[in-house]
């Protein structure tokens, strides 16, 4: 694999089946990806997650031995640098380090708990200090933007669990001082925080909504705003919906859906945070993950069953998506993370 040149954006992708992470180049005149590293870590590689400042990764190791990985990241090349490894006490499906880069949480879907790790000074996630059980199927977990709360999401148990967490110790509360549901039937996934802080959206595994919620940065609450679905017109079948990010500026949602294979965008409204649907665009096939490039130009999108990765310009007036290429790359993709390399 030959470094490309004139190189802004790395991309990282995990393939579980061939036990590998990817390093790839993005074009952004052409819209096109090139490989330049494969990291063999082996084993079921799936989470990933990047440090603040982006100068370090760390990938999951799903299989036995069950770990947390850390690389360094090459500011200029992109290229991944093994440091560390560390053993986490479950299958974990989520991580995310908390705002200071010096913890890293994780969440096990098939253990039904979650877990913090401390990050020493060489940026190497350690053997975890503290675990907490939660209601069935933990599938995501992150701090809020002030760092002072937790929250995680209960795929199993339906609700959205908030934990008060203690950034000088990295412990958090051994119970959690918010359980909420919601909406009926709620299956929630995975979540992220708009720009402003004061709002989530969530996305549920098996009805595809997405759940605008109001979040209280004070008192860690949580009240419903909005249901909205993002399945295709005419879809019929069980959904299974998978992944969702905000565009940089916030104007835009996107989500993914893995039996119809498609990429729902939705416009934000800027004063109430409400969603509505620009429309739905097929991708790879069933579409695990995906991720928006830091300049919120494009949408990279990995194909669990296709093994290749899609780059989709997004349209910064309308939201909508053209898929500019594609790319192979290991088996079973289905983890994206990119960053701004340096000049």
């Amino acid at each position: 694999m030959m470094v490309a040149a004139n190189v802004k954006t790395a991309v990282y992708v995990s393939n579980a089946d061939s036990g590998d992470i990817w390093v790839l180049h993005l074009d952004a005149d052409r819209g096109e990806l090139a490989p330049v590293q494969r990291m063999m870590v082996g084993g079921s590689v799936m989470p990933l997650a990047l440090a603040p400042g982006h100068r370090h990764l760390y990938a999951v190791r799903r299989s036995d031995p069950l770990e947390v990985l850390s690389f360094s990241i090459d500011a200029q090349s992109g290229q991944l640098t093994r440091i560390g490894e560390a053993p986490l006490p479950h299958s974990m499906a989520y991580i995310a380090t908390d705002r200071s880069g010096c913890f890293l949480f994780s969440a096990s879907y098939g253990g039904h708990q979650i877990a913090v790790s401390p990050i020493d000074s060489r940026g190497v996630a350690k053997a975890s200090t503290q675990v907490l059980p939660t209601p069935p199927n933990a599938h995501a977990i992150q701090a809020d933007p002030s760092n002072r709360h937790v929250l995680a999401a209960c795929l199993g148990g339906g609700v959205m669990l908030a934990f008060r967490f203690d950034a000088s110790t990295g412990r958090l509360d051994t119970h959690p001082f918010r359980e909420f549901s919601p909406h009926p039937g709620a299956s929630p996934r995975h979540f992220v925080f708009a720009k402003e802080g004061g709002r989530i959206y969530l996305l549920n595994e098996l009805d595809a909504s997405i759940d605008l919620l109001a979040f209280d940065a004070s008192s860690g609450s949580l009240s419903t705003v909005q249901t909205i679905s993002s399945l295709p017109s005419g879809f019929d079948g069980e959904a299974w919906a998978a992944d969702l990010h905000l565009t940089p500026d916030g104007r835009f949602l996107f989500s993914s859906e893995r039996r119809s294979s498609t990429l729902a965008a939705f416009r934000i409204d800027a004063a109430s945070g409400r969603l509505e649907l620009v429309g739905h665009t097929p991708t790879e096939a069933q579409p695990r993950g995906f991720r928006i490039t830091a300049d919120g130009r494009f949408l990279l999108s990995a194909g669990q069953l296709s093994h290749r990765v899609s780059v989709h310009a997004i349209d910064a007036r309308t939201g909508e998506l053209q898929k500019r290429s594609d790319c192979a790359v290991g088996q079973n993709p289905n983890w994206i993370e990119t960053v701004t390399l340096d000049a």
